[in-house]
């Protein structure tokens, strides 16, 4: 026993060696040190390795955080020292200055003063001439104060400069996936001839009739390096994260983000997000008043049409679904229940491939109260649509005037009452963020004056912080659907412009229906005054269901079809209460 006792003495003396012998150095810099060369990574661990070995460690641990500002309390390695500090296996902590250390005053002073003593970590900078060794600083609250100070004057000259910069028209981001920067003039952009032809792949395909997911597919089987491993290749540090096992594996969001990027037509837009505070790194979404958008600045990739009808066409949300075959219907992702309000599926009847069909998925799957099927073959769809596109452009073309004035009246009521409705609820959710900016200071200042504890203000702090971020999403959900309802007079015009290009129309597309048509309630058949007759409602793009005058140059739409054995259907244009 007494000899069992003797080991873990030794044992303990020697581990007790081992961590009075154990430093932790930390160096860090990030942009507001500008281009003081002392403060460099390399010159802040040459000088650290220099002071420890001279005090006799002998075992020295580096955690580095580089290119990161010292007001973050999220910093990857300065939070990974915290962790092996709280192990017990590290005697000291040395930094070039306090400065390194961080520049959030409050936690630095609790960091040094309680967090180091509690755990008896010994606390050097070389710099301010502190060792704990030697006894207490008290000049280190004020120096972490003024440490603060400079980032927060550092911070705000910034944004000054990106003030007069932004409104100058000078992008303040780096180029997106397409441009590179004028190596003439880096201030602005270039297109990037290189990849410029993938953006305006990804546009058309889109606008084709393709969704996100199949554009991303089709990416990666011909093995098209994504934007993030693009810049790579080319020597640009990106922020974020890379798949390195597969380098094309291009995803929907990344096809989506090309899609919502204005730039692509030329513009540069500034000041898309801001933040509250210089110690808050979250970014939070501008109103669009509040954003400097500068028209035409560089070459665009993709016209301005082509952008606007893209962003229309995302507005629907579409859902595409396919047959076991693999096979995608031009219809699908248009076609609704007006019961359910679910997609209806295509598919094909299984004796006879030759007939194709759609219903809704919902019945299907017996996942909803759907009572009825909804089932509208395909062929009989066909005609249909066709003669209902051809007595629009019909319209259009015989009687312009009238057709114009239609349109843009469907269009302003839709759009003042879509933009009524998102502003509303775009103002309660911006009211809702001032109000937990406020709660929060309350709280802040309630947890310094010692009536919150800090693990409350944690707690709720947090609830706020997660609060605030759902309403940042949505806002920013908002913000551009407000923007497309800005927009949709124009878009108005462009539909216009889009009909008349089809006068001539002999067969159905799926480009035509993109174009055309946001969707389609199909109705189940009806047995009206001893017809089996089946209602449809078109919504044609941003003009929803349109009556289109009984004029007399109008073909009339009068399609009837033999759908199953035995059955005439007869389609009707018209809204019918059974």
């Amino acid at each position: 026993m007494k000899q069992l006792k003797s080991n873990l003495s030794t044992t303990n003396k020697a581990l007790a060696t081992l961590r009075d012998q154990t430093i932790a150095l930390y160096p860090r810099i990030s942009r507001e040190d500008g281009a003081d060369e002392s403060l460099s990574i390399a010159n802040q661990k040459k000088l650290l390795t220099a002071c420890a070995k001279r005090l006799g460690f002998t075992k020295l641990l580096f955690f580095v955080d580089d290119g990161i500002t010292g007001t973050r309390r999220d910093r990857k390695e300065f939070v990974r020292m915290t962790e092996e500090l709280k192990r017990g296996h590290i005697g000291a902590v040395m930094v070039k200055d306090l400065s390194r250390l961080g520049r959030d005053h409050i936690r630095m002073d609790e960091y040094i003063e309680e967090f180091l003593p509690e755990h008896d970590i010994r606390f050097i900078s070389i710099g301010d001439g502190i060792d704990t060794a030697e006894g207490e600083d008290e000049f280190i609250a004020l120096r972490n104060w003024v440490n603060e100070r400079y980032s927060r004057d550092i911070s705000k000259k910034r944004r000054l400069t990106n003030v007069v910069k932004g409104n100058e028209g000078i992008p303040l981001s780096p180029p997106p996936y397409g441009y590179i920067r004028n190596p003439d003039n880096p201030k602005f952009w270039v297109v990037d001839e290189e990849v410029a032809p993938i953006v305006q792949r990804i546009f058309k395909e889109f606008l084709s009739g393709r969704g996100t997911d199949q554009i991303a597919g089709a990416l990666e089987k011909d093995e098209i390096l994504t934007p993030m491993n693009y810049a790579f290749s080319k020597g640009i540090m990106k922020s974020g994260r890379r798949n390195l096992e597969n380098p094309c594996r291009w995803n929907s969001s990344t096809v989506i983000k090309v899609l919502t990027r204005q730039e692509y037509c030329g513009d540069i837009i500034n000041f898309k997000t801001y933040s509250k505070s210089y110690k808050l790194k979250k970014r939070i979404p501008n109103a669009v008043e509040d954003m400097a958008i500068f028209h035409e600045v560089h070459t665009p990739i993709v016209s301005r049409e082509d952008f606007e009808r893209v962003q229309t066409k995302r507005g629907k949300s579409r859902k595409r679904k396919s047959p076991t075959n693999g096979e995608i219907n031009m219809f699908s992702g248009l076609l609704v229940c007006p019961d359910c309000g679910g997609n209806l599926g295509y598919h094909f009847n299984q004796k006879n491939h030759d007939i194709t069909f759609f219903n809704c998925t919902r019945y299907n799957r017996r996942k909803s109260d759907c009572p009825t099927s909804h089932y509208i073959r395909v062929d009989f769809l066909e005609q249909i649509v066709l003669a209902e596109v051809r007595r629009l452009t019909k319209f259009a073309s015989q009687y312009e005037d009238e057709f114009s004035k239609l349109v843009m009246g469907f269009s302003r009521k839709i759009v003042e009452n879509d933009k009524q409705s998102k502003q509303k609820e775009f103002n309660a959710l911006i009211s809702r963020d001032r109000e937990l900016d406020t709660l929060f200071n309350r709280m802040y200042e309630d947890n310094i004056a010692g009536k919150i504890d800090d693990e409350r203000f944690a707690r709720m702090s947090k609830a706020y912080t997660e609060e605030q971020a759902e309403i940042s999403e949505k806002v920013k959900i908002l913000q551009a659907d407000l923007q497309k309802s800005e927009d949709k007079e124009v878009t108005a015009e462009m539909f216009i412009s889009n009909v008349r290009r089809y006068t001539r129309a002999r067969k159905l597309t799926a480009q035509m229906l993109n174009e055309l048509i946001d969707k389609i309630e199909v109705y189940h058949i009806q047995k009206i005054n001893g017809e089996n007759v089946q209602v449809f409602n078109i919504y044609w793009a941003c003009v929803g269901i349109m009556q289109i005058p009984d004029l007399p140059k109008l073909p009339k739409v009068d399609v009837t079809m033999n759908t199953r054995k035995g059955v005439n259907v007869t389609y009707s244009p018209q809204r019918v209460i059974a």
